[in-house]
């Protein structure tokens, strides 16, 4: 599980004591933007998960040197990068790279998908809004996209994990994952009161429903979610 969109430390330590593998901070614009340095302050808080930084279409030295200054373990490339994008950033970072995929079910551009999934360590799959680059909070069509999704998973013979975003709730994760199996689920508005102000109860709510604790009718067996 992955909590996105993280600006304040209080909500970074409740997003990793819920159990939340992954969190993450914005710097590539939008009302959840924090500079490298605020990155960093409140990555103080985020224990033993791994750290995110999401950014835009930026010049990879300078990909580099926010990511490095926020103390970063991963780069989520934001918008629309390309697979040479990637192999260059590969190139000058030594930690993990993700890619966003913005689809609009069922259509995608599946060679670049599969491209994507061969170069980079996990293939954000995100709703695709006209004048958006991402972050928008509005849900993907799971069931249009599960058969042509496989197809490029395996035409792409890698090993990139699915991180699946995408107006992600804890009223839908569980079917989102039961459909399309990612590895990764990652929400932000999803858990939130106010644009950048988490609400705790779902951010733990969220994080249990994905990895199966409770939920009533919802309760999966999930194990292979992260």
């Amino acid at each position: 599980m992955k909590i996105c969109g993280l600006v304040r430390p209080d909500d970074v330590a409740c997003a990793a004591a819920a159990g939340a593998r992954y969190v993450g901070a914005i710097l590539a614009g939008g009302p959840r933007l924090v500079t490298a340095e605020n990155a960093r302050r409140v990555f103080e808080h985020a224990g033993a998960a791994t750290r995110v930084v999401v950014v835009g279409h930026e010049p990879v030295d300078d990909i580099v040197r926010v990511a490095m200054g926020a103390g970063a373990d991963i780069v989520q490339l934001h918008g629309d990068p390309s697979p040479r994008m990637v192999d260059d950033l590969r190139e000058r970072w030594p930690g993990g790279i993700w890619a966003a995929l913005r689809v609009s079910a069922p259509s995608f551009d599946r060679e670049r998908a599969v491209a994507l999934f061969a170069v980079a360590d996990g293939v954000v799959l995100d709703a695709y809004v006209p004048g958006a680059l991402g972050g928008t909070g509005v849900t993907i069509d799971w069931q249009a996209l599960q058969a042509p999704l496989e197809m490029v998973r395996a035409a792409a013979d890698a090993n990139a994990l699915l991180v699946l975003a995408g107006g992600l709730r804890p009223e839908n994760v569980a079917t989102a994952i039961r459909v399309l199996a990612p590895d990764v689920v990652d929400v932000s508005s999803g858990v939130e009161s106010a644009p950048g102000i988490k609400d705790h109860a779902r951010v733990r709510r969220f994080i249990a429903v994905a990895r199966g604790d409770r939920g009533g009718d919802e309760q999966l067996s999930l194990a292979g979610v992260q």
